[in-house]
């Protein structure tokens, strides 16, 4: 042990050796500061004893010893500020052993239990751990009785503040608990019983009191807390309340029950809780205990001691006081052991020796409990009537104060006194003193517990009544139990109540004399626990505090002495005994210390190591060991040599054995052998003879044959001249029929191989001019309407092809199918012949044999004798048939085969003719689809972008319209006293995307006057008839149109059932087309009726008479207008025209499709223009109007023209493919036949794929245009719905009244509603404001959930759309835009503001498609959540609104981030050296560029990076899609590589080498930072090749041709133009490098020659890369939501 590392099981290992060796009970005491690891400890030594020596019976005693750990642990342990898992007590288990060594028991003795910790606790403490496992574990079933909650809700639990402990699952560690109590015999009765007692603790303490005066106080009636505690303590309600406020006052004639102050009855309430918790923790030690004993007689034993090390807090009180008054006692022990003992047995003995100077701890422990000592000093004053903490301090200031070197008083107070302890100085507070060491609980209480029905309670306090003995009580608050029993009732009258007088200090110090006794009778074993930190941080080791440890223990001292001295120690008899098998016969003398001299000077030669006392020989460290093994090994060789003897007898044994047993076996083996030689002879004989006959039998058998052949010879031969006329005749017929079917089957396949030749050719022509078709189209698709339609068509495209590969591939099937069966026909055939054949010749041979038999029996006496003369010549003739016999049949069969391997190699060849051919389809096929794909990404990005450019240029026209046209209201219109009102046609919605961009404080001013009609002038009048007039022919046409449309409705749905046969799905695009040719038309309809009205308006607020004279300016612009409104009307009525005449055109390929509420409301639209009011608008934006008209008129026009040259060209080419197709016929007709029949498959199979390609053209074609109207029928209805949004949102209230309002094109449903929220109407306003423009973001994105106001609209939407209000929905949406779009204005700078609202327009968006009921949508959601879809609206519409914003949002988003990265990018990436040193001096003749901003104030790279953490924390903060920041992120990089590359293009100062590595490294700073944040599949990446491009050019070497070569092929994403740019600003700085010279730049160039891109020099910094949202579904339950108070949106109510 002394070799290794210090280890529990080593100390435990050498308790348990010494208890065998020694026969002497051992002690292990582990001690240390509070934290460090005592417990732990004394838990691995108790797990070492029980695996090591295993219980004496089957009853398990090792487990049951363990498994009073984790009870011990619940009931006693608590966290505090130094120890997760500090002991709150003391124990002693003492673990009981047989002779054998086995364990056969336990007891458990503990001391001082901290009571005080069960009602109060410190900062950062808990109370026992006990309470926290029950509060966990209280949603069990068998717990609901008990009425527990969290721990947060008791006031005994939650007074530290720190209720979880990390790391430790207290509901497991609840388990654990249950589980040791059964495995110790508690059963589960007994187990609730103690849950029920820790229960009530726990709601007893949550009683309170109300005070009546200062010196009285009640508890309310039916107060919950208590009545929970009386009802699991079994006790009444009135008596604890009653006697929770009162005490009894008993004098020597009456008693008095006197009313207590709040303060009284809360301590009382403490103290009732502390005494039945102390009574709980004594009844679990007695079963503990009765658990553990054991009947059979303890032999010895081992105790470990596991007390509660040092303390020190910032407030030390009485609990303190006693524990640090413990572990002086234990130092004292320790030293007594270690020094005082040591060196007085040394001295005994008369050893030289020389003393060691320690401290001893004597002085301090006497002025403890010495008479007049502090605890004497205690005990007195506690004795006093009126004696109280203060008066006992002075008393402790006049005793020991300037007399004690150990005492000391602090400067600041009078309440405390400082005492100095072997380990460290300690201040204690004498408050509270008094009342701890009394430990007083009212009698009444008791009683009342006592009388309880709960039997376990009233067995708690049925010890009261018996005495006690003097280590039972509880010492402050602490339990103490003793082993010691006290004897029954023979004790005087009073001794109880002696004993219960007896003061916890006077408790304490005896039970402790009882463990120094205890300690002092058995060999110690000391565990030092040193403390590495005082933070409980792990892997965190303070030297100087571990050395004051060591220091205060004595750990120094003893390693002095174990150095110096000598820890093992023999008397002579016991030496003698322990060594005698080390010694001879003639070595042992009658005296036995001469005898034990003499055997250690043989066996230890260094005299230094032991010395010899009196009576006692006394070892160094390590001798006895040493002695040990030699004894060892003595007694191994002895073994051995028994084992030796006892073996060669045992071996000895068995070989006589086996030798009489080999004897018997050679016996009866030799007799076996001579009766097998026997039998061998006898059946010699008999085989002789079986011989003899078969032989005879053989010969015989031969004569018989020879005879029989001899006549079937005979007859053979007479019939062989006719046999043989009749097979010549035979086979001349049956070569006949093979050839006629041979030659038919040669020219079936010569036939068939000139076919596939054929359509082999038309499939290699058609594709030649399906290519020059191809190129053709390319050139004419460069018109963006013409890009669109091929684009459209492209995806049906893809799957016509995949269809005809399918197809092919099942030509291909059949063909093999088809060639497989040709063979099995002709095998079957082959077969069949050869049948025939052979059954012919048997018929024939039976035939001839009858007539033979016939002429035999005829001629047999006459011919036998010629027969037998001519037998060899007829048997030669014979031979000579049967060879030429055979050799023709087998030429015949070698001609069969080499035809059916002709057959195979040719089937072969057809097969990997027709694998090739499919091969190089499939390939050529997935070669176009792939590229036609990346194409078609390409073209949808670009048109993404398009779009998103379009709308944020229309967003910025309409702000700039918005402008123009409040200046123009304010310079024409002159405001006119009385009631004004706001336009009611005037519509947010102004243009066929997005609601107006915010609502101006123009839109608030009073628009236009309510005049009566007899005040207009004569002029106006007739304007405004000829205008109602072209309005009313306008709604004429749009009337036809309606009629029209109204009537292949009809159509369609007669043939519904054949079109959904004949017609692929997925034609909506093409009616979504032309639904958006007619909503553009209606949204200029809407857009001249607003301004006609302004321009009435304008007219009619006019006071004065000048206004509408002739000569007035608007008298000018009105007849200017007319002269050109006729015009523009004809220019509608000519567009009305094209569009009806397209849909009459196309009616067939328009699929049924419910437009009724788009007519209806298009009529109703119309109708209205009908008004005075509103035909006045219709007058100006007509101007406007023509342009439009006129430009889709023409893109119409030329599309037309478009198709009708492609159709043209397409039948001009189908003429030259007819005229080619007949040439390549007759130049086949005169190539050989098998030429022939190849020529003929490949120009089938050209032909062939031609006219699947023509059919797929027209296909697409019709797919196409149904696509076209199916799309403008889908944006016509869409976008008519969004003007009726636009101009319901401004009616007054008043019009709403009078005018009816038209329906919703929105489709209801039928759903269950749940999680929405409910306002009122007029709370509207309210709402926006508070929610959208007066809400901070800082403070939503950093106390509430990400998106909450996207989750509140959605709520109110759905609250709505229950309602069934489409006006309310219609309203909300509305605002909410227009809101959004105020905020973005107003605070359009604010990053956060804008990411902020982007990432809610985005949740919003979610919400709408998540709710919306589609199926797509609806995958990700739980039930709960479908539940919550919309019911009654379908809100599509609205969802492409939010999209349109949410692009404008994140557009406007990229320029503030743009603007605040803009500075920081030159400086950052260019001008700052990230790495020093590397750019050296600048090259001569620069000038030197000056930077507007300060050295001092430059920006670096870091706060770029610092910059992009900010944006990415911000839109992380405020919940925003992961694919919408890794876009945001893509764009800031490009934006920072274009604005880095233009300037490094534009100096000549940054082009150079060091320039090239700096810049490099920035790169890799900033690859490194999407790595950190996980965004490296952003693609933001990729927008930096230009600039790492550019920086390894700078680092090349630029001289040879393999450098140009190299450059070329690196810097594929840099443009010729900015290669060359970049060469030519090179700069050398330092004299290792050279300037590029001409030559090589020419060479770069020649190379580049042939590149395509852009002649651009500089990228555009200004570009936006289209964004995208995909759908991101949100896991929150609308229902689980709460609306925080700080958003003042009160006036909601959840529903």
């Amino acid at each position: 042990m002394g070799d290794m590392d210090p280890h529990i099981f080593a100390v435990a290992e050498e308790a348990y050796k010494q208890m065998a060796r020694d026969e002497r009970n051992q002690s292990i005491i582990v001690s240390g500061e509070s934290g460090a690891g005592k417990t732990v400890s004394a838990k691995y030594a108790m797990r070492y004893f029980a695996t090591v020596s295993g219980s004496a019976s089957e009853a398990n005693v090792e487990e049951k010893v363990l498994a009073s750990n984790p009870i011990m642990e619940s009931i006693g342990n608590a966290k505090t500020t130094r120890n997760d898992n500090s002991s709150r007590f003391g124990k002693y288990i003492e673990i009981g052993f047989d002779k054998r060594y086995r364990i056969i028991g336990a007891n458990m003795r503990t001391y001082l239990l901290e009571k005080s910790r069960v009602v109060f606790q410190a900062e950062e403490e808990r109370n026992y751990h006990i309470f926290y496992q029950l509060c966990a574990s209280a949603a069990l079933p068998e717990f609901k009785t008990l009425r527990l909650g969290n721990a947060n809700y008791f006031h005994y639990t939650k007074q530290g503040g720190s209720p979880v402990i990390d790391g430790i699952d207290d509901a497991k560690e609840m388990e654990h608990t249950r589980q040791a109590c059964t495995l110790l015999g508690i059963n589960d009765s007994y187990q609730m019983g103690i849950f029920r007692i820790l229960a009530g603790l726990l709601h007893l303490g949550n009683v309170g009191f109300t005070s009546r005066d200062a010196d009285s106080c009640t508890i309310p009636p039916k107060h919950e807390p208590l009545t929970i505690f009386c009802d699991l303590m079994g006790v009444e309600y009135q008596e604890m309340s009653h006697w929770l406020c009162h005490r009894k006052l008993a004098t020597a004639s009456e008693t008095y029950i006197k009313p207590i102050s709040k303060l009284q009855a809360i301590n009382a309430r403490d103290a009732l809780a502390k005494h039945i918790y102390a009574k709980l923790f004594n009844w679990i030690v007695d079963h503990v205990n009765k658990a553990l004993h054991s009947t059979v007689k303890q032999h010895s034993f081992i105790g470990v001691l596991d007390i509660y090390g040092f303390e020190t807090f910032e407030i030390n009180s009485f609990e303190q006081f006693c524990i640090n008054y413990a572990n002086e006692k234990l130092q004292q022990q320790f030293n007594m052991h270690v020094f005082k003992l040591e060196q007085e047995e040394y001295m005994k003995e008369q050893i030289p020796w020389t003393l060691i100077d320690f401290y001893d701890n004597q002085p301090c422990i006497n002025l403890i409990e010495a008479k007049l000592g502090i605890l004497d000093l205690l005990d007195e004053e506690c004795k006093m009537p009126k004696g109280s903490d203060d008066s006992w301090a002075q008393k402790l200031y006049n005793t020991h104060l300037n007399k004690c070197a150990l005492f000391e008083k602090p400067r600041m107070s009078n309440k405390a006194f400082i005492i100095q302890h072997f380990a460290d100085k300690v201040e204690y507070q004498c408050e509270g003193f008094l009342e701890k060491n009394k430990d007083t609980v009212y009698e009444e209480q008791i009683k009342v517990l006592k009388s309880s029905k709960f039997k376990m309670l009233s067995e708690l306090f049925q010890d009261e009544e018996k005495a006690l003995s003097p280590t039972s009580a509880t010492p402050s608050g602490r339990t103490l139990l003793s082993r010691t029993a006290v004897k029954p009732a023979k004790a005087r009258p009073g001794q109880a109540s002696k004993e219960h007088k007896k003061t916890v200090g006077h408790q304490f110090r005896n039970s402790l004399h009882l463990l120094m006794e205890t300690l002092n009778a058995t060999t110690p074993h000391y565990v030092r626990c040193i403390k590495p930190n005082d933070f409980k941080f792990p892997f965190t080791f303070d030297e100087k505090r571990a050395v004051q440890q060591l220091r205060a223990c004595g750990v120094l001292e003893t390693i002095r002495i174990s150095a110096a001295g000598f820890p093992s120690r023999w008397t002579y008899q016991e030496f003698f005994s322990r060594y005698r098998v080390l010694m001879k016969q003639k070595d042992v003398l009658s005296d036995r210390k001469q005898t034990c001299k003499n055997l250690l000077e043989k066996l230890i030669l260094d005299k230094d190591k032991y010395q010899f006392g009196k009576t006692k020989i006394f070892f160094r460290a390590g001798q006895v060991a040493y002695l040990e093994k030699i004894r060892a090994d003595k007694l191994r060789v002895a073994c051995i040599r028994i084992q030796k003897t006892i073996r060669g007898w045992l071996m000895r044994k068995k070989y006589l054995r086996m030798r009489k047993a080999a004897i018997t076996i050679q016996r009866y083996v030799r007799g076996y052998q001579a009766r097998c030689y026997a039998k061998f002879l006898r059946r010699t004989r008999a085989a002789i003879i079986l011989q003899k006959f078969q032989r005879m039998y053989v010969v015989r058998q031969r004569y018989r044959l020879m005879r029989a052949t001899t006549i079937v010879l005979q007859s053979l031969l007479r019939g062989y001249i006719a046999r043989n006329k009749y097979q010549r005749m035979l086979r001349e017929h049956k070569a006949i029929i093979i050839q006629k079917h041979m030659r038919g089957w040669l020219a079936r396949v010569h036939y068939r191989r000139s076919l596939k030749a054929i359509v082999y050719l038309q499939c290699c022509y058609r594709r030649m001019m399906a290519k020059r078709e191809l190129k053709k189209l390319k050139i004419e698709a460069r018109s963006v309407e013409r890009y669109k339609k091929l684009n459209i068509g492209m995806e049906n495209k893809i799957m016509q092809l995949q269809r005809k590969v399918d197809e092919q591939h099942k030509d291909y099937k059949s063909l093999l199918e088809k060639l497989t069966s040709l063979e099995t026909t002709y095998n079957t055939e082959t077969e069949k012949l050869r049948s025939d054949v052979e059954r012919f010749r048997m018929s024939e041979e039976e035939a001839k044999n009858a007539t033979n038999r016939v002429h035999v029996l005829q001629e047999e006496i006459t011919k036998l004798r010629k027969e037998l003369h001519q037998t060899q010549s007829e048997k030669k003739t014979i031979e000579e048939w049967a060879d030429k016999y055979k050799q023709e049949t087998e030429q015949l069969l070698s001609e069969l085969k080499e035809q059916n391997t002709l057959l195979k190699k040719e089937k072969e060849e057809l097969n990997c003719r027709i694998q090739d051919q499919a091969k190089e389809m499939t390939e050529t096929m997935e070669k176009k689809l792939v590229e036609e794909t990346k194409q078609l990404e390409l073209d949808l990005n670009d048109e993404r972008l398009r779009y998103q450019n379009l709308l944020n240029e229309f967003s910025r026209l309409e702000e700039r319209y918005d402008d123009l046209r409040d200046e123009v209201n304010l310079m024409v219109s002159i405001p006119k006293p009385g009631h004004k009102r706001t336009d009611s046609t005037h519509s947010s919605n102004e243009s066929e995307y997005t609601f107006s961009s915010e609502i101006t404080e123009t839109e608030d001013l009073p628009l236009r006057m309510e005049e009566p009609s007899e005040k207009k002038a004569p002029l106006d009048m007739s304007l405004f008839l000829k205008l109602q007039k072209r309005v009313t022919e306008l709604e004429q046409e749009k009337q036809s149109l309606q009629d029209e449309l109204d009537r292949k409705e009809e159509q369609a749905l007669r043939t519904k059932t054949r079109e959904e046969e004949e017609r692929p799905p997925m034609r909506g695009a093409e009616l979504e087309y032309e639904s958006l040719k007619r909503q553009e038309l209606e949204s200029e309809n809407k857009k001249l009726k607003n301004e006609l009205n302004e321009l009435q308006k304008a007219l009619l607020e006019k006071s004065s008479p000048e206004v509408t004279a002739p000569g007035a300016p608007a008298y000018r612009v009105v007849l200017d207008q007319l002269t050109s409104v006729s015009e523009e009307l004809e220019v509608r009525k000519e567009e009305v025209l094209i569009l009806r005449s397209q849909l009459v055109s196309q009616k067939e390929a328009i699929q049924p499709k419910n437009t009724m509420t788009d007519s209806t409301i298009l009529l109703e639209d119309v109708q209205k223009m009908k008004d005075k009011g509103e035909i006045a608008q219709a007058y100006i934006g007509l101007k406007e109007t023509n342009r439009l008209l006129e430009s889709q008129l023409q893109s119409q026009k030329k599309s037309h023209d478009n198709e009708l040259e492609a159709l043209r060209g397409e039948i001009q080419s189908l003429k030259e493919e007819n005229n080619r197709q007949q040439q390549l016929l007759a130049q086949n007709l005169q190539l050989p036949p098998e030429a022939r029949i190849e020529a003929s498959l490949q120009h089938e199979i050209t032909r062939l794929t031609n006219e699947n390609l023509d059919l797929m053209e027209q296909l697409e074609k019709q797919d196409k245009t149904v696509r076209k109207l199916k799309k403008q029928l889908k944006v016509f209805a869409k976008k008519i719905g969004e003007l009726e949004v636009g101009q319901m949102e401004n009616i007054s209230p008043g019009q709403i009244i009078d005018e009816p309002i038209r329906p919703v094109n929105i489709p209801r449903k039928e759903k269950d509603f749940q999680g929405m929220l409910e306002y009122k109407k007029d709370d509207e306003p309210k709402l926006v404001k508070n929610l959208i423009l007066d809400l901070k973001p800082r403070g939503v994105a950093v106390n509430l959930i990400p998106g909450l106001p996207a989750y509140i609209l959605f709520m109110c939407v759905r609250h709505a759309d229950y309602l069934n209000d489409d006006q309310k929905v219609r309203s909300l949406l509305t605002s909410t835009i227009n809101g959004i779009k105020k905020v973005l204005k107003k605070r359009g700078d604010d990053v956060e503001t804008v990411s902020f609202w982007l990432s809610n327009t985005c949740r919003f968006l979610h919400c709408l498609k998540q709710y919306s009921g589609e199926e797509g949508f609806m995958k990700h959601n739980t039930p709960r959540q479908n539940e919550h879809c919309l019911t009654n609206f379908d809100l599509a519409e609205y969802r492409q609104v939010l999209s349109d914003l949410a692009i404008q949002i994140y557009q406007q988003l990229v320029r503030v981030l743009e603007n605040i990265l803009q500075p920081m990018i030159v400086s950052g990436m260019l001008e700052h050296e990230t790495i020093q040193g590397v750019s050296g001096v600048k090259p001569p003749g620069l000038r030197k560029r000056t930077s507007s901003i300060a050295d001092e104030g430059t920006y670096t790279l870091d706060s770029i990076i610092r910059q992009l953490n900010t944006f990415h924390s911000v839109m992380c903060q405020h919940g925003m899609d992961p694919e919408l920041i890794k876009q945001v992120v893509k764009q800031t990089f490009y934006i920072t590589g274009a604005v880095t590359l233009n300037n490094l293009l534009l100096r000549k100062d940054m082009c150079s080498w060091s320039k090239g590595m700096q810049i490099r490294y920035n790169v890799s700073q900033l690859e490194e930072w999407l790595r950190d944040k996980n965004l490296m599949n952003s693609g933001a990446k990729e927008t930096l090749e230009p600039l790492i491009q550019a920086a390894q050019l700078l680092q090349v070497k630029k001289k040879t041709d393999e450098d140009a070569e190299a450059i070329c092929s690196m810097c594929n994403a840099l443009t010729t133009a900015q290669i060359v740019k970049v060469l030519n600003l090179y700069t050398p700085v330092n004299e290792f490098e050279e300037r590029v010279s001409i030559s090589f730049i020419r060479t770069i160039q020649m190379r580049l020659r042939d590149r395509k891109d852009s002649p651009q020099l500089l990228m555009d910094a200004k570009h936006i890369f289209p964004v995208t949202f995909p759908f991101n579904p949100s896991s929150l339950a609308l229902e689980t939501i709460q609306i925080p108070t700080s958003l003042g949106l009160a006036f909601i109510s959840r529903v």
